[in-house]
């Protein structure tokens, strides 16, 4: 026997097959715009001045990974409060692919400092991660510290005399410093600049003590204007092996932190394998290994997946590290 559907059912079965129909209509759209992806010039977010060493690696990186993708990739500078700037403003761009960018691993610290309003672990989509750092401390040739534990006598004798210049409160360069200074049991002026590029010139000119940053130095300290005291990861740097690091000094402290790329939360994923099939390829590439290599960047390849894994396992790590060092206290002091 069959039953005559009432009129409210039959409206709600129209109701259903028009929006499985528009549900249809829109995904086919989509999957032809990521299949055809990219069909313009992909801007690419570096959260650093130009001319640092993460700028320098971020640009290779573009370059190698726009023949890939068969696209230019346009890199657009906004630098300032520790790249933080950049990352808030690829977290609020489309997820359309056309805008990506480099992810500090310092998202993982200023989330929880409050200088970045997002979550890091859910809401950026992860591409890859590229390389490392080689961080370290240097002065002037000319300068009275022939040694880092001349600079830790020096300071223990004049607390708060000795500056530094860093890129930025809650950086690397700023917490690494001040994870040795508590190491060292003594009392640093930290100086910040809106890049290690900026704080690099101040102590070519001498008007700062020390300079706390990434391998921006290196072309100095190759050419006798900087000494180069001690470099900040797990083994000496290959350039410069005879400058200690400050793990083997005793301090015990090591940075290394990474660098990454990512976009906007929502990538339709065909984009996502799109790109961060052209970064593996990118970061693979000799090309990139070259600048690399002359920056003293260590390559640490993680694909996507895996690099938001280790956001979310050195986000515990900062929650500790916040804690110690106090740094809530140093920002509300400026």
């Amino acid at each position: 026997m069959r039953h005559t559907p009432t009129p409210d059912l039959q409206r709600r079965r129209l109701l259903a097959g028009a929006a499985c129909a528009g549900a249809a209509g829109l995904l086919a759209p989509l999957s032809a715009r990521a299949a055809n992806y990219p069909q313009r010039p992909i801007t690419f977010i570096c959260p650093w001045p130009v001319g640092g060493t993460a700028d320098q690696s971020m640009r290779a990186l573009c370059q190698v990974a726009s023949g890939v993708l068969g696209q230019s990739i346009v890199v657009e500078n906004r630098a300032g409060a520790s790249g933080m700037i950049g990352t808030k403003t690829l977290s609020q761009a489309q997820p359309d692919g056309y805008t990506i960018g480099q992810i500090p691993i310092s998202v993982a610290r200023f989330s929880q400092l409050g200088l970045l309003q997002l979550d890091p672990r859910n809401e950026l989509t992860y591409l890859a991660r590229t390389s490392g750092q080689t961080f370290g401390i240097a002065v002037l040739a000319g300068s009275p510290f022939k040694t880092l534990q001349e600079v830790v006598a020096h300071a223990k004798a004049h607390p708060g005399q000795v500056t530094y210049g860093h890129a930025g409160i809650g950086g690397a360069t700023h917490v690494g410093m001040e994870e040795f200074a508590l190491a060292a049991g003594a009392q640093f002026n930290a100086i910040a600049y809106k890049g290690g590029s900026a704080a690099l010139q101040d102590v070519l000119g001498g008007q700062i003590d020390l300079l706390a940053d990434s391998s921006s130095w290196a072309p100095h300290v190759e050419s006798g204007k900087l000494r180069l005291l001690a470099t900040w990861g797990e083994a000496r740097a290959s350039r410069f092996k005879d400058a200690p690091t400050l793990k083997e000094l005793g301090y015990g402290v090591v940075v290394e932190a990474p660098n990454g790329i990512g976009a906007p939360k929502g990538l339709d994923p065909a984009v996502e394998r799109k790109l961060r099939d052209a970064f593996r390829a990118a970061v693979a590439s000799d090309a990139f290994k070259q600048v690399a290599d002359r920056i003293d960047a260590p390559v640490m390849y993680l694909d996507g997946p895996d690099y938001k894994a280790y956001v979310a396992s050195v986000y515990q790590q900062e929650t500790a590290l916040i804690a110690r060092l106090k740094l809530k206290e140093m920002l509300q002091k400026g």
